[in-house]
């Protein structure tokens, strides 16, 4: 299973970087590869992508383009996707800033290179995009580097999509209501209403009218409009990535380094999107002249009902094998033999995480109950001990605190009751309280390594515990798939009492949608 899962992971890695370059259809996908890597959430990791020197070999691609030989839905995507790639680039000729508008003539003087002409950003939106296409859905794709705009992608557009795509995000843009706020009568426009006025009809009515076609839920014919200030900060990625209260009580965007590019995983997801990890633990131990090994793969999904409150559930798979001690290894678990050996889906359940402050954007508190799917887990009725029977209710409190530009401490405090319900009358719940300390290393924006130390309390009329310490690494191949290793060397009661050993070997993969 880990050689499948690893083959697997390489390949697609690989794969990623056969895009065809050099052609237009190489522009498109290569754009849409780097947008998919490099922005989430409608936010771009500018950190990361200077490093990367990723974005050099479109801006090229852009200057080297004869625009004059484009026609239709090719030309306008085309120059679309430049524009935005353009802007992108010039804030990182200035990066790190605050806001374009502290470029000097971000828009209107300084020039780039399209197809073989010096232009500014302003000729190429409204000479060569808006003047020529008429086509005011364009105010809501083209991206001027700040959060006040729609946001952008992490997809390109591309020709024999485009009007599906303009539609879609002009939908998108006026159905958000951070950016037409309505309350009651009162509505709050974007400034882009006022500025291009004339692309949207002019008057009031039609501005309304062009709106009203694309809501769901009409704005009102006498509402009174009113022009919200523009938001010009920098569009660089927040959300996941690491922030810090400020001294007035609100979040700063990260302080930069490649703390600022790192996934938190402390935090809540946002709204609309997917978290899928998959984790493989395989733990063994030995003692009292016996091997026993349990390989448990849990798979999570959450989803962003809202930006602080997400819901999902977890599946527990797990294999268990019984040895004599010293005639097998810790991974002759995956395949059958030994003494005993079983399998089974062994829980299944919801989960919920929620991020309850507003100021502590990486505290969040997370809980699952894992009902027990399979019969006979804990092998009272014949056989050995796989699983609990009765249900396990499982609460994590967790907080992330960066240190700096390349270091964070991980803190965790869970509360763990297991066996709730079994039929067993003789057995109490187990309940424990682990708390769990990892200190990380960030070498480079998609690596992470890291120290593991975890003490487990059970709290029952025999007291006992276990402790775990371990080292790991992760890396972040792009934003949303990230690969985890880690090994732990683990200790308790039970193990000290017989000169056992124990420990851990895991596998994470971690998706975002």
């Amino acid at each position: 299973m880990f050689k499948s899962i690893l083959t697997f992971t390489l390949s697609a890695f690989l794969f990623s970087g056969l895009f065809a370059e050099g052609t237009l259809d190489g522009f498109f996908s290569s754009t849409d590869k780097l947008l998919m890597e490099y922005v989430q959430q409608g936010r771009v990791n500018y950190t990361e992508l200077k490093a990367s020197g990723d974005l050099a070999p479109l801006v090229a691609t852009i200057a080297s383009t004869d625009i004059t030989t484009l026609k239709g839905n090719e030309r306008k995507a085309f120059l679309i996707n430049a524009y935005n790639v353009l802007v992108v680039n010039q804030a990182l000729e200035n990066y790190p800033l605050k806001s374009v508008l502290d470029v000097n003539g971000f828009f209107d003087s300084k020039k780039q290179n399209v197809g073989g002409k010096k232009l500014t950003l302003n000729q190429l939106e409204k000479d060569l995009l808006i003047k020529e296409y008429k086509d005011a859905r364009l105010h809501f794709v083209l991206v001027c580097g700040a959060t006040g705009c729609p946001p952008i992608t992490n997809f390109a557009y591309q020709p024999d999509q485009l009007e599906a795509q303009l539609n879609k995000q002009t939908r998108l843009a006026l159905n958000d209501g951070q950016f037409i706020r309505v309350e009651g009568q009162n509505v709050q426009l974007s400034k882009i209403f006022e500025w291009y006025a004339g692309d949207f009809g002019g008057s009031k009515a039609n501005v309304l009218s062009y709106i009203n076609g694309f809501r769901k839920t009409a704005l009102p014919a006498a509402a009174k409009v009113s022009y919200y200030e523009y938001d010009w900060s920098l569009n660089k990625t927040t959300g996941r990535a690491a922030v810090e209260p400020t001294e007035e009580g609100g979040v700063a965007p990260p302080s930069g380094g490649n703390n600022a590019a790192r996934y938190v995983v402390s935090s809540a997801i946002p709204k609309g999107s997917f978290e899928i990890k998959v984790f493989n633990n395989l733990y063994s131990q030995e003692a009292a002249g016996e091997r026993s090994s349990f390989f448990t793969t849990s798979t999570s999904v959450l989803y962003g009902a809202t930006d602080r409150f997400n819901v999902g559930f977890d599946l527990r798979y797990r294999r268990v094998r019984y040895d004599e001690a010293g005639t097998a290894s810790n991974f002759d678990v995956l395949s059958n033999g030994g003494t005993f050996s079983r399998s089974a889906i062994t829980g299944f359940g919801p989960k919920v995480r929620i991020a309850p402050f507003n100021n502590l954007p990486n505290f969040s508190i997370q809980s699952a109950l894992w009902l027990p799917v399979a019969d006979n887990l804990s092998g009272a009725e014949g056989g050995r001990f796989t699983e609990f029977d009765g249900a396990i209710w499982f609460t994590q409190i967790f907080n992330d605190f960066p240190i700096g530009n390349n270091f964070s401490f991980f803190a965790e405090t869970d509360i763990v009751l297991e066996d709730i319900g079994s039929q067993d009358e003789g057995r109490l719940n187990r309940f424990s309280t682990p708390v769990t300390g990892i200190f990380s290393y960030f070498p480079t924006p998609k690596t992470t390594l890291y120290g593991l130390a975890s003490y487990s309390p059970y709290w029952q009329e025999d007291f006992d515990y276990f402790y775990q310490l371990g080292v790991g690494a992760k890396y972040q191949f792009t934003p949303k798939f990230e690969l985890e290793l880690l090994a732990t060397a683990f200790d308790n009661q039970f193990l000290s009492a017989n000169d056992g050993t124990a420990g851990t070997v895991n596998l994470g993969l971690r998706f975002n949608l």
